[in-house]
């Protein structure tokens, strides 16, 4: 009886209770949890694997630059070892784990990775066969020269700045980035519920690509790409088609299909035989392809009779260049053989394509001319702000100037005063009522020296001044055109891409399947004419002839 007054209405009603009470603790915890995840991926997205729009860079890369930029570790100094450059970020930017700061610093360095290396390796940084780094003790690094161009002028008041983990010390929020970053290197990473897979480009196609948009900001996707027709990877290869590509550039989600570059040859079975054997060889396989994989691979699919009409496979890469052979059967046809390479092997492979950037603080997806665009308004600001930091340096060397050239007028009535004074702020104090300086002109003043007091001198400061004067009318000049700005954008890129581009290294291959009938239309110019009941006629222009006095031209509509 005991057990059944555990089971009656009254103990249902406690159950009932303890359940409602359940929900209510519940439901906080799970509120909690939504707002935790919620800055978690936020933290992810914002500062770790997306990259911003206008430096191409992440968090950790633009630490590991600008680190060095602190060490002095230009392109034109010596060698300085990964750990000390891998201890300096952990320390003073970036606390995590000290393999995920030099693995970053690796990539930065693999010139098969990146299509533009930002830094200077030395040492084992890797191979394309997959290889790992040697340690980081062993290796060293230094910037490499386009690196500089990321860094230059962010000492004259050009980007934000914010305070680092511990609040000791300022990082940079963005770096000044005079090349645009993003599109010419690329970028890769997955974040929370989203990812990002931006492909390299060729650095003269997007500056080519930038001067079109500041001559006309009006211009369509299509048009620019006119001079980004696609990606250009550090490998080579050959790029089929460009339906998906040319979808990537208008809406930032795509693809590309990357094709190993390979040729057929026919070689004598034996030295000074007139029998010929045909063999193919890989020179450049598709980007983040590894090699030795590949191979393995290929063998795998022999091994397993997927490929029949391959004899052997050699690999005979070295310091030259790439170079896989394949000994085709003889029997068999390469041509068929490498088709069918293509279809069942990494000879051939798609990759996604997704514009995801950090844009305004905020992760999205835009097109080329978004990205572009973006790109260049930072720039604009950069020149900007640079522009008034020079202005304002320029004001104060010339306060100081005149407030020189006016003592040196008044040379012995100002020792008089210097000479008759207590201490220097008495000094200080005579000189300003005496000659209506400021402060920072009377302290100028008496830590003049002697040797300044010379004829030369004195014209020197004169001619200083007269080309002070003139920077500073320049500035304000270029701070109130737009136009002016712009133009010394363009003037900077055109110096970056001749001093750093080089010609494309992937091949645009034509796609058949991607052939549309209008691709089989000649383009030219026509005359399209209505008559009055609604016909419409087409005719191109090279029908009609230029009519002269007296002339009569083409009848476009004749009666039937």
């Amino acid at each position: 009886m005991a057990k059944r007054g555990i089971r009656s209405g009254k103990s249902e009603t406690s159950s009932k209770d303890y359940v409602d009470n359940t929900k209510i603790i519940i439901t906080p915890v799970v509120d909690e949890m939504k707002k935790c995840f919620i800055a978690y991926a936020m933290a992810v997205n914002v500062s770790r694997a997306i990259p911003d729009v206008r430096d191409g860079l992440k968090p950790v890369h633009r630490r590991i630059i600008y680190a060095m930029g602190e060490l002095g570790l230009w392109s034109d100094k010596p060698y300085r070892k990964c750990a000390r450059v891998v201890g300096d970020v952990l320390g003073k930017y970036h606390p995590h784990g000290d393999t995920a700061v030099y693995d970053a610093l690796v990539r930065l360095a693999q010139d098969f990775t990146i299509r533009y290396p930002l830094v200077d390796g030395h040492g084992n940084f890797g191979s394309v066969d997959g290889d790992p780094p040697a340690a980081q003790r062993y290796t060293e690094a230094r910037l490499a020269a386009i690196s500089e161009e990321l860094l230059r002028d962010i000492d004259k008041d050009t980007i934000d700045w914010t305070n680092n983990f511990d609040d000791s010390l300022q990082e940079p929020t963005v770096l000044p980035s005079r090349f645009p970053n993003l599109l010419v290197n690329g970028s890769d990473g997955i974040a929370v519920g989203m990812a990002t897979n931006i492909p390299p480009h060729n650095l003269g196609e997007i500056v080519n690509a930038i001067d079109a948009l500041i001559d006309n900001p009006e211009i369509s996707v299509d048009e620019l790409m006119k001079f980004v027709p696609a990606p250009d990877y550090p490998t080579g290869g050959q790029i089929m088609g460009r339906a998906n590509i040319k979808r990537a550039y208008k809406t930032g989600r795509g693809g590309v299909i990357i094709r190993a570059k390979a040729e057929i040859e026919e070689y004598p079975i034996r030295e000074g035989s007139e029998i010929m054997r045909q063999r193919i060889v890989v020179t450049e396989i598709p980007y983040q392809v590894n090699k030795e994989k590949l191979i393995v691979q290929i063998a795998d699919l022999v091994k397993d009779k997927r490929i029949e009409g391959i004899s052997d496979i050699m690999e005979e890469s070295d310091r030259s260049g790439m170079r896989i052979v394949i000994e085709v059967k003889r029997d068999a046809q390469a041509q068929v053989v490498l088709n069918q390479l293509y279809k069942h092997s990494n000879l051939q492979v798609s990759q996604g394509i997704t514009f995801l950037a950090l844009a305004d603080g905020e992760p999205k997806i835009l097109n080329l001319k978004e990205m572009l665009e973006f790109y260049l308004k930072h720039q604009v600001e950069v020149v900007t702000r640079r522009t008034k930091h020079d202005l304002a340096a320029a004001q104060e060397r010339a306060h100081i100037v005149e407030g020189l050239v006016k003592a040196q007028a008044n040379i012995d009535k100002v020792i008089k005063i210097i000479k008759q004074s207590r201490d220097n702020v008495e000094a200080a104090e005579k000189l300003m009522a005496e000659f209506y300086l400021s402060d920072k002109q009377a302290n100028a003043i008496l830590e003049m020296k002697l040797r300044r007091l010379t004829s030369l001198e004195i014209e020197t400061l004169q001619n200083e001044l007269t080309a002070l004067n003139e920077k500073i009318a320049d500035y304000k000049s270029i701070l109130a055109s737009p136009k002016r700005i712009t133009d010394i954008v363009k003037d900077e890129l055109q110096q970056v891409k001749e001093q750093y581009d080089n010609p494309r290294r992937s091949e645009l291959v034509i796609d058949y399947d991607e052939i549309d009938i209008g691709d089989l239309i000649d383009k030219e110019d026509v005359v399209i004419s209505m008559t009055h009941y609604g016909y419409i006629k087409r005719l191109p222009t090279t029908e009609y002839k230029t009519q002269h006095r007296g002339g009569q031209g083409v009848t476009a509509h004749r009666p039937r």
